[in-house]
């Protein structure tokens, strides 16, 4: 419930504080790609689907595959900036504000992602909100080794706590964890 009522304060804040700053991406976005902000269908809370909003860093006609699966050759250069910088995330405190998302928890995946569901479901880790960062992202494990990513999921909401909840927002704004990869 505390975690809870924290993603609201903090994505409420983000998303007023952080408007400036969205717009001016927003904007670049036009140019870089003509449309800024990217939409897709996540796996969410009790394997609930949610649309989860983040800035576009791709282009346009990139398939819609997991991270790992995609092209490194479709990432603009304004997009890998975002990536470097993390800041094609911040749409996404929307979905915090929403309650689809918290700040912090497993990452959401694709439903067409069945090992990795497959491995999450046998670990509970859908019985919680999924979230913008976590024990996976600052460690540097994605979603290509499914398995390990399940299982790190399942240890950090087994010991989640307020501490670790601002450790790992604090791992992420400084730069912790490369993100997701991608194909070269």
């Amino acid at each position: 419930m505390l975690i809870r009522m924290l993603d609201i304060v903090f994505s409420a804040a983000g998303l007023v504080f952080g408007l400036p700053l969205m717009v001016a991406l927003f904007l670049v976005g036009l140019f870089d790609t003509g449309s800024p902000l990217f939409v897709q269908e996540r796996v969410g809370r009790n394997r609930k689907p949610f649309k989860l909003v983040k800035f576009r860093t791709m282009k346009k006609s990139a398939a819609s595959v997991a991270t790992h699966l995609a092209n490194a050759s479709e990432i603009t250069r304004f997009g890998s900036f975002l990536r470097k910088t993390k800041l094609d995330e911040l749409p996404q405190l929307w979905n915090v504000l929403k309650g689809e998302m918290s700040l912090v928890g497993p990452r959401p995946c694709l439903f067409n992602q069945d090992e990795l569901i497959d491995a999450r479901e046998q670990r509970g880790v859908f019985l919680v909100r999924p979230g913008i960062t976590g024990l996976g992202q600052v460690t540097d494990i994605d979603m290509s080794t499914p398995e390990l990513l399940a299982e790190t999921d399942r240890k950090m909401i087994e010991q989640m706590s307020v501490r670790s909840y601002f450790q790992y927002i604090l791992q992420t704004v400084t730069g912790k964890g490369s993100g997701d990869r991608v194909r070269e």
